[in-house]
């Protein structure tokens, strides 16, 4: 349920980091998988042969067009992050990922985004963000826990795996330790980290703005213990999302 520690939706729920800080203030972040989790098997979930693929949550809006690889296309719908710090675009792409495509659309139209903050940040791994929470400080203890709640309910993504790799600039899903349970926490890569393949569905690729990403995601702890968590009044706003076709002006 959403504010409980269960519910903590992180795309490192399957691994372990650690933090060197240098003399001269850098960080050297190291990321790995844990060495006693079992591994995901895409196909088993895909098929629905997983306990989680068959637990009940409200659906997400069906139909998503297609879409592919390079530089988006003329009129091609892009959403567009207005931060803090600047200016993010990506693309989508329904064809890997086309329930997590409409469901982030959904939420964008819904300016659900608007006003949440960027709560866990590790340079050398992703940015995260989009947890409805986090547009309140005084919430701050519950940062990573929540999603988009419909009539009391979650509304949550089952995984679509994909050859699409979570390289630097790729869009992907939050979760929790159910690989099922996407709902509307993104995160954005920072570099690239392929373990996470087939475990989180990737769904965009940011196409303008990848600076920005490197602006917010110094604002993450230096405590190897924090798991990237951002002091509450450092945290970067996302000021709106929105949808708009490109080339965006």
């Amino acid at each position: 349920p959403e504010g409980s520690p269960e519910s903590s939706k992180e795309p490192s729920g399957e691994l372990e980091s650690s933090v060197k800080v240098n003399e001269d203030g850098s960080r050297d972040i190291t990321i790995s998988p844990k060495g006693d989790e079992k591994p995901i098997d895409p196909e088993k979930i895909a098929k629905g042969d997983t306990p989680e693929a068959n637990s009940a949550s409200p659906a997400a809006p069906a139909g998503a067009p297609a879409g592919g690889p390079g530089k988006p296309k003329d009129g091609e719908e892009v959403v567009v992050f207005e931060t803090a710090k600047g200016r993010i675009i990506a693309k989508f792409r329904p064809d890997k990922a086309p329930k997590h495509v409409t469901n982030f659309k959904d939420l964008v139209g819904r300016k659900f985004y608007d006003g949440t903050r960027f709560h866990r940040c590790m340079p050398g791994f992703m940015i995260q963000g989009g947890d409805p929470n986090s547009k309140d400080l005084a919430k701050s203890s519950a940062w990573g826990t929540g999603g988009i709640m419909l009539n009391g309910s979650e509304r949550q993504v089952n995984l679509e795996p994909s050859d699409l790799s979570h390289k630097r600039g790729v869009l992907s899903m939050a979760r929790s330790g159910n690989p099922n349970s996407a709902s509307s926490q993104f995160f954005i890569m920072h570099q690239d980290s392929a373990f996470l393949d087939g475990e989180y569905s990737a769904f965009g690729e940011v196409v303008s703005g990848i600076e920005v990403e490197d602006k917010i995601v110094v604002t993450g702890s230096p405590d190897p213990n924090a798991n990237g968590a951002v002091e509450p009044s450092q945290a970067i706003v996302l000021k709106t999302a929105r949808l708009a076709k490109w080339p965006v002006k």
